[in-house]
């Protein structure tokens, strides 16, 4: 069953300064959405007055219901949130960490599921490790493990899940971008729904279904990579050129990860 996570005609003021203004976005269960945009264009405002951290107006709807009408326990068990950064105040473990994602969700008798959240993260053997001794990178993946750990089953009595991600791979390395990405990618085949905010376009062009591009607290274009991911487009909204699929003088190297596609299908 296809279901939405919709948002209509949201504004938000921050003290006096507008950050949204009628913004309107929706997004589907079995797809991956990117929100990109420039610095300051509402990406992460954004996210955070769907998931209620921020006071907004207008109206926020997961799977067919009003958000303000759910409560806490509710919307825990059918979406799980990922900050752009977490703050431990306390000495935890990796594992109690993870744990809490439990706490927040159905899987709770399934005491299996944070060492297989761990696993699907890259961080396989880090369960008894002290969560502030790892690098950024690390401990950003140990916060994405708790998050798969609150919604690990995509559908729920065939209703979807949803995963909301605010630049989850953005202190990663090439090869653990691709995990995370990869991960967000099955999640949503099997039937949930992933919303995360990026930056990198080429990972949003390899990986996103769907593209919301933001400017100025306003959604500047919609639609798929190729419909939104345009010279045009891109060099107005980001005010730079960024021509799309040119390659740089022969002089220049240039890494494209869209051929690790290539490369899978030959070594296979």
């Amino acid at each position: 069953m296809t279901m939405t996570l919709e948002a209509r005609n949201i504004g938000v003021k921050l003290g006096s300064n507008e950050v949204l203004h009628g913004v309107d976005f929706t997004a589907r269960s079995g797809r991956v959405t990117a929100i990109v945009g420039p610095n300051g264009s509402g990406k992460t405002t954004l996210l955070r007055a769907m998931t209620g951290e921020v006071a907004h107006d207008g109206q926020v709807r997961i799977n067919g219901a009003d958000v303000a009408s759910l409560h806490p326990w509710q919307l825990a068990a059918i979406r799980a949130v990922q900050p752009q950064s977490s703050s431990i105040a306390f000495p935890f473990t990796v594992l109690e960490i993870v744990r809490l994602g439990l706490s927040a969700g159905l899987s709770a008798a399934e005491s299996s599921v944070p060492l297989k959240a761990l696993a699907s993260v890259g961080l396989a053997g880090f369960a008894g490790r002290m969560y502030q001794d790892l690098s950024g990178g690390e401990q950003q993946r140990v916060q994405l493990a708790r998050v798969i750990t609150q919604v690990w089953e995509p559908l729920v009595d065939g209703t979807p899940r949803w995963l909301i991600l605010d630049e989850p791979v953005a202190s990663l390395d090439i090869g653990h971008q691709f995990t995370v990405m990869d991960l967000a990618r099955d999640y949503a085949a099997r039937g949930g729904g992933v919303v995360a905010v990026m930056h990198d376009l080429n990972l949003t062009a390899m990986f996103a279904d769907q593209v919301i591009l933001m400017e100025g607290g306003q959604v500047a274009a919609t639609g798929s990579p190729a419909e939104v991911l345009t010279d045009e487009t891109l060099a107005r909204t980001y005010g730079c050129p960024i021509p799309v699929n040119t390659t740089p003088p022969a002089e220049v190297p240039f890494l494209l990860p869209q051929a690790r596609v290539t490369l899978s299908v030959q070594a296979g």
